[in-house]
């Protein structure tokens, strides 16, 4: 194909690049319709971190570009600076200062001119992880704990109710990161983001077919009662396989309603041995917090009546292909891949490493609740039922 040469983005361009990729479009799918490569709407894109620059705008009370061309006419057919003011409506120092800081009466030229104004413009506002090296410190901490900036800002949010010096917010981390010319954050940090990107990218999201397997004797989701759906009840666990390579697997279980998490390690995938390890499990926990589990729709459970009848626990069946009916589980298994990555041998991990990769997102604040950790709101469900 062949490809423009020396294309400059003029600002129509340049607000069409971003409105696209904020929608969700890739780099190639824009690129194409400016008939470029990818690498150059990438390296436009990378100069402020996948982040929409502010649109610029210059006040009133400065002079415009159609000013400062009469300024140069005037200079030209020899009027003085008062009379040049005058006919603008603009005070004779403020002509003067202009001509004056622009290469004088002989060198004056109004587009030049224009643009120094712009250049001058340029004084960003100090970062206050500049500013503030305590608050810095402690997000600097907290990511390579891998949290969030979003879990970071709810947390300081939390710790420091009312004392806006010691918060800060998500989108400030995020630009601190991506964009190196503020200086506050190592570019280093970006390798503890879950996402791993270098830029910011929006999310985008795809539709599951819906439909029926076959498992015996299989409960449907849509059998669930109500007081599971909207978690207000403790006690109702989502559960899934991750895998790694040679087939190995790791059980996650995640409560609903405090996303609390616990990891079981599986020494075969069949049937039998999963439904072992969930049972064993099970007797971990008070009765009052395990009444029901939502699994996914695999060959591995099928065994659910023998856990049912050995655990007095109800097992529901997600639909196939439906991986969003049983969310928080998902939403785990996403965060865990940091912890065991595909491809990989997960047999390896001990039961007791599988613990401690589960206190490690218990300890983290959710969003989704209020920025509590899932370990205090468990905690607290494990002392109310006491």
């Amino acid at each position: 194909m062949v490809r423009k040469s020396n294309l400059r983005y003029t600002d129509e361009m340049r607000s069409y690049i971003w409105d696209r990729y904020k929608a969700g479009d890739s780099v190639w799918s824009i690129a194409r319709s400016f008939d470029r490569s990818s690498s150059s709407i990438h390296g436009y894109l990378s100069r402020t971190g996948g982040i929409r620059p502010p649109v610029r705008k210059k006040p009133n009370r400065c002079l415009s570009l159609g000013e400062r061309e009469e300024i140069s006419r005037g200079l030209v057919a020899g009027l003085s600076i008062r009379t040049i003011a005058s006919d603008l409506g603009r005070a004779p120092s403020t002509i003067s200062r202009e001509i004056k800081r622009n290469g004088g009466p002989d060198n004056y030229r109004a587009t030049r001119a224009d643009q120094n104004t712009w250049d001058r413009a340029l004084r960003p506002k100090p970062c206050k992880l500049v500013l503030n090296r305590r608050l810095r410190r402690r997000v600097e901490v907290k990511l390579k704990r891998k949290w969030s900036p979003q879990q970071i800002a709810g947390w300081l949010k939390h710790e420091y109710p009312g004392d806006d010096w010691n918060q800060v917010s998500h989108e400030t981390i995020y630009r601190s990161l991506f964009i190196q010319a503020r200086g506050a954050l190592k570019k280093e940090l970006q390798q503890y983001l879950r996402s791993k990107r270098h830029i910011r990218r929006s999310r985008t999201s795809t539709l599951k077919d819906d439909g029926l397997g076959g498992i015996p004797g299989a409960v449907s989701i849509r059998e669930r009662p109500a007081e599971i759906e909207d978690r207000a009840v403790p006690g109702h666990w989502e559960g899934d396989l991750i895998e790694g390579s040679n087939k190995t697997c790791v059980a996650t279980l995640v409560e609903r309603h405090s996303r609390y998490v616990m990891l079981a390690k599986i020494d075969k995938k069949d049937a039998s041995t999963v439904i072992d390890a969930l049972i064993k499990q099970s007797r971990k926990l008070p009765t009052e917090l395990y009444r029901s589990l939502t699994w996914d729709r695999g060959t591995e459970i099928t065994g659910h009546k023998r856990f049912t009848l050995e655990t007095d626990i109800k097992v529901y069946i997600c639909d196939p292909k439906s991986p969003w009916q049983r969310g928080s589980n998902e939403n785990t298994n996403r965060l865990l891949r940091e912890y065991l990555p595909k491809y990989t041998d997960l047999s390896v991990y001990s039961q007791a490493k599988l613990d401690w990769i589960a206190r490690e997102l218990n300890e983290r604040p959710r969003k989704t609740l209020d920025y509590e950790t899932p370990a205090a709101r468990f905690n607290a469900c494990v002392a109310a039922t006491s």
